[in-house]
Formats: C-alpha cells, sequence, structure tokens
C-alpha cells in the first residue's frame, strides 16, 4: 500500500511548484526578449552589395541622396505599404542601399569624416525603423480569422443578446487558420528581415508578439473556459470543475492542434529570412502564457484532495493530455518553449498520480464507513451498490489499467490486485454491519444479499470480472452457499427440532397434554417466522428461489412425515393430531414460498 502522509506531502510540494512553474512562464515571455536580445546595438548588413573599396567622397554623396528619398518617405502622413507596391518596394530597397552605407562607413576606422557620416546613417536607420515599426503593426493587427481547409471558424457565439462563446466540437484537428492574407505576411517577412538587420530584432518581435499574444488570447477567451480566479484554480469548488472539464478537453484540443500550431506556422512565415531563432521566441512569447493558463486548470484538477467522485474527471483529463503530447512534443521543442512543455508532461505525470490516490481514497472511504443503521429486510447496502456501480463504470475505461501500471509509479500495483482489494475490503466492512442485526438469521440474508449483488455487478461487467477472475466467483459463491445454511440452522433449526415427535407417536405414555404442547410449540415457531421474516429480501428472483427451495428441502419432508404417523397411530393420538394440527403439508408449502416478499428485479 501506499504512504497516504508522504503522498499527501508530494501532491502539496506539486501544488506550489505548478502555482510557481506557470507564474514563471507567464513573466518569461519578457525576459526571455531581454535575454536574447540584451545589450543589442545596431547590427549593421554585410549585404552583398556592400563595397568596403568605395571612396569615402562616394559614400557621402551616396548618403545625401538616401537621406532625400527616404526622408519623404519616413514623414510621409500615409502608410507606405497601403499606397503602392511600388512605394513598399522602392522604401526597403532604400533602407537595403542605407545598411550598405553604413556597413561600408564602418570600415572606414582611419577616414576623419567616417564618424559623422556613421552618426547622419545611424540616425537615418533608427527613423526607418520606426517607420518600418509603424508599418509593420499597421498589418499585422487586429486580424481575421481565414479557415485554410474550412470556410467556418471553430468557434462561435450563442446569439447576439447573449454573446456567450462556446467551443464547437469538430470532426478533425487537421485544420490550418490563416490569421493573416499571403500578401500581408510576405509584406512582414520582408520588413523583419530589414529590421534584424538594422540590429532591431528585438523590438521586432516584441511588436509582433504583443499582436499575436492578444489575438491567441482572445481566441481562446471566445472558447468560453472558466478564467482562472484570482487566487488560482485550486480555489474554485470540484462541482465547477467538474462541469469545466469537457470543454476544457475540447478547447484544449483546438488551441493546442489548432489554434498554437497555426501560430507556430505564421511565426514560421514571418521570421522566414532571418536566424529561426527569432522566429522561436517571436511563438514563444505570442503563445506560451496563454497555453501555460490552460494547462494550469489540468494541473490543479491533478493536485486537488482525491474524493472518489474525482476519478472520471480525472481520467478525461489523462487521456486529453496523452493524446496532445505526441503533437506538442514537436511543437514546443525549441528551446524557449521546452520548459512549458516540461510542464505538460509533469501534469500528465502528476494526474496518473492522482487517479492511484483516488482508488487509495476509496479503499479508505470503504474501510472507514460506519455501521451506524442495519438496511431493512437485510437488503443491499447502499455502500456495496456505489463501490461495485463505481468499479463497473471506472474499469470500463481502457485507460485506468494503463495508468496503474506506469512504469514511473513508485508502488506499482496492478489493476487486477486494486480491484480485488476494494472486493475483500468491502467484504470486511459488510461483515461488521452485519452485526447490526440482532437476528442471527437476518444477518446471514444480509451477507447472501450483499455477495450476490457483487456477484451479479461483477458479471455483468466483462472487465470487472476479467479482473477479478473465475477464482473469484467461484470463492463467492461458495460462501453464498455456506451462508444459506447457516440461515436453514439460525431460523429453521426450532421448527426442525419440534417436528421430532416420535416418541411421542410411538411411546404408549406419551399423554395428549404433551402431544398437544409439542404441537402447539410447532405452530407457535412457524407463525412466527411468518410474521418476522414477512419483511425480508431477497436481492434477486435467484436467490428467492434458492432460499425457498432450501427451507421446503428441509421442512417439508420432516412436516410430511409427522403428519402422515400421526394419521396412522390410534384413533386417540389421531383425534389430537387432527384437533392441534393447524396447517397442512400444502399450507405449509405455500407459506414458505411467501417468504421474502421483497424478492423482485432490484435496481441496479
Amino acid at each position: 500500500m501506499e504512504d497516504d502522509d508522504g503522498g499527501d506531502e508530494r501532491l502539496f510540494a506539486s501544488v506550489r511548484h505548478f502555482a510557481s512553474s506557470f507564474r514563471r512562464i507567464q513573466s518569461m515571455t519578457d525576459d526571455a526578449l531581454q535575454d536574447f536580445y540584451d545589450g543589442s546595438v545596431l547590427a549593421l548588413s554585410t549585404s552583398s552589395s556592400s563595397d568596403p573599396h568605395r571612396l569615402p567622397v562616394t559614400l557621402e554623396r551616396d548618403l545625401r541622396s538616401l537621406e532625400r528619398h527616404i526622408h519623404g518617405l519616413v514623414d510621409s502622413n500615409r502608410l507606405i505599404w497601403s499606397d503602392s507596391a511600388a512605394a513598399s518596394s522602392f522604401f526597403l530597397e532604400s533602407i537595403d542601399d542605407l545598411l550598405s552605407l553604413a556597413a561600408d562607413l564602418g570600415r572606414q576606422p582611419g577616414y576623419a569624416a567616417a564618424k559623422p557620416l556613421l552618426d547622419r546613417a545611424d540616425h537615418l536607420i533608427r527613423r526607418c525603423v520606426l517607420r518600418l515599426d509603424e508599418e509593420f503593426r499597421s498589418i499585422v493587427g487586429p486580424p481575421q480569422l481565414i479557415a485554410d481547409r474550412r470556410e467556418s471558424a471553430y468557434f462561435d457565439g450563442v446569439g447576439d443578446d447573449e454573446n456567450i462563446p462556446l467551443a464547437i466540437p469538430v470532426e478533425a484537428y487537421d485544420i490550418v487558420i490563416d490569421a493573416l492574407p499571403p500578401g500581408s505576411v510576405s509584406d512582414l517577412k520582408d520588413i523583419a528581415r530589414r529590421m534584424v538587420a538594422a540590429g532591431f530584432g528585438r523590438e521586432c518581435v516584441e511588436t509582433y508578439a504583443s499582436f499575436r499574444r492578444a489575438f491567441v488570447e482572445e481566441s481562446i477567451a471566445r472558447l468560453g473556459l472558466l478564467p482562472p480566479p484570482e487566487g488560482g484554480y485550486l480555489t474554485v469548488p470540484w462541482e465547477e470543475m467538474e462541469d469545466e472539464i469537457p470543454r476544457w478537453a475540447e478547447a484544449a484540443r483546438m488551441v493546442f492542434l489548432i489554434l498554437i500550431p497555426s501560430e507556430q506556422r505564421l511565426c514560421g512565415r514571418v521570421f522566414a529570412s532571418v536566424p529561426p531563432s527569432y522566429a522561436d521566441l517571436a511563438f514563444y512569447v505570442s503563445c506560451a502564457p496563454a497555453a501555460a493558463e490552460i494547462v494550469s486548470f489540468a494541473a490543479a484538477v491533478a493536485c486537488g484532495d482525491h474524493g472518489p467522485e474525482r476519478l472520471f474527471g480525472q481520467l478525461n483529463l489523462y487521456e486529453t493530455v496523452r493524446s496532445l503530447l505526441p503533437e506538442l512534443d514537436p511543437l514546443l521543442s525549441d528551446g524557449y518553449s521546452a520548459e512549458l512543455l516540461g510542464e505538460v508532461v509533469a501534469v500528465h505525470k502528476a494526474l496518473g498520480a492522482s487517479i492511484r490516490r483516488i482508488f487509495l481514497e476509496l479503499e479508505n472511504r470503504i474501510r472507514r464507513d460506519p455501521a451506524k443503521a442495519a438496511v431493512p429486510g437485510g437488503d443491499v447496502h447502499p455502500m456495496t451498490k456505489y463501490v461495485m456501480n463505481y468499479l463497473a463504470a471506472a474499469c470500463a475505461k481502457e485507460t485506468l489499467a494503463e495508468v496503474m501500471a506506469e512504469e514511473a509509479a513508485r508502488s506499482v500495483v496492478p489493476l487486477p490486485v486494486r480491484v480485488a482489494w476494494i472486493a475483500d475490503i468491502l467484504l470486511e466492512n459488510l461483515d461488521v454491519k452485519s452485526k447490526l442485526y440482532r437476528d442471527p438469521a437476518l444477518c446471514f440474508v444480509f451477507l447472501m444479499n450483499n455477495v450476490r449483488y457483487m456477484i451479479a455487478k461483477a458479471e455483468g461487467s466483462n472487465e470487472v470480472a476479467s479482473l477479478l477472475g473465475e477464482e473469484w466467483f467461484r470463492r463467492m459463491r461458495t460462501r453464498v452457499q455456506q451462508w444459506v445454511v447457516e440461515y436453514q440452522r439460525a431460523a429453521w433449526g426450532k421448527v426442525l427440532a419440534a417436528l421430532r415427535v416420535d416418541r411421542f407417536v410411538e411411546s404408549p405414555p406419551a399423554t395428549e397434554r404433551a402431544m398437544r404442547d409439542k404441537l402447539g410449540m410447532f405452530n407457535s415457531y412457524l407463525e412466527e417466522i411468518w410474521r418476522t421474516q414477512g419483511n425480508w429480501v431477497a436481492v434477486n428472483e435467484e436467490l428467492c428461489g434458492e432460499l425457498r427451495a432450501a427451507i421446503a428441502a428441509v421442512v417439508l419432508p420432516a412436516y410430511g412425515n409427522l403428519v402422515e404417523r400421526l394419521r396412522q397411530a390410534g384413533d386417540r393420538r389421531r383425534m389430537v393430531a387432527e384437533r392441534y394440527l393447524k396447517y397442512s403439508v400444502e399450507e405449509v408449502e405455500a407459506k414458505i414460498y411467501e417468504l421474502f416478499q421483497g424478492a423482485r428485479p432490484r435496481p441496479q
């Protein structure tokens, strides 16, 4: 068995770990930008057109020419890219020439006028970059959703009045969302290349990521997910979290299989002409915070308490995260996103550990369930119904066996062993509860009812039947047969003893009074049984039939034999028998088959 206290400590540590991890991911985007571009200065282009042997006079003349042409563009009140393709092309070519010229100036350390010229070129480059950033902003946002393979978006609203966005289930997740038209992507690519070449790659990534991050967050918000409260998801009541799980599972697939891959594809196209690290960083800053927030929901579920009622929601989350991992492995493989991938893997493991812990808690709850009041008529106890229906539903989940057999688990307990333990613990608890009945016979009826119910539910579930095995069924049926014998002895022992009246029939000294008392005792025992056992129940018709048949098999032959021998006795004794034998054999048989009136098809 696993250590409960140690498990609690590990899970509390997990709560702290997840909380700090996702706060760190939320803040790492700015830190990543700073670390990647820390100390960045003007990184002048060394294009193929640069000529280190150009004369200083030529360099100054070319700079004046560029200043004249570029000033008109950067000072224009109209967006260059909305003016004409020629204007934007001319602007980009001028920037290329300017960067080339600045590179040539940087190679003139012995030329006294190079420093002032370089400062002028630097100033002009910065003005160009500011204008490029403005143009970049105008193109990159605000975006519209365009489905590459489907015309409709993957989310919608309930109506104009309520405007409550909800995720719409999709049949496949091989959808690519092109949030920007191809022409815009091409323009952004051209601008990004010049900004990076000018040493302003950080600013370009920041501008791009600010718009794309807002787009990603808005897209996720439109899926209708529960936003995290100020104190985090751990403060949300389980009922609300449970209701959210199906929506979360659908939304997580849409986000990680459609939205985020589409964003990664867009980053790769926009930053295709610069080193890959720019696209990786832009993708991380755009998507990581929102993705981390989504994963934090599953982390909170994994770190909550371990009531058995949480099993099915956690299995749903476990299956969802497991299905996403193969897709996320290549998607989050770059250096920036690797930590987010690690957190998803950690959540997957935490959910598995939590599911195993839930079964420990189920065992503990069965073991601790108090024996308060006896179930009327020896009927099936509510706990028996709960446990067996719970096992049938849980074991129908193929994922459960996988979770129980995870190699990473410290104390691996295979599912068949775990289910057998639960059945044994349930039997022990039922045995304690059976002691609540003052009538020993009813104690055995209660045990028979509950074990027969367990057998029926196990037989009705292929998974539970397979896990428990034929040996378990054989042992349970043997125990029921033993309890039938114990019931006969406890309930009908006095009746059978009263039927042994041979000496009163055969011995001459037997007095009429003695015979009358003995027959009266027999009648009294029968009537007491009809009265007390009339409200006793059997779990199903099969058990009811077995009990009635077992009673009839021992009582009717003995009673019939008594009646027959009394009738064959002398006239005097025959008159006593006819006077004090209140019931015929047929009447006793009818009374026996009226027992266990509660026997009927019972709710499962």
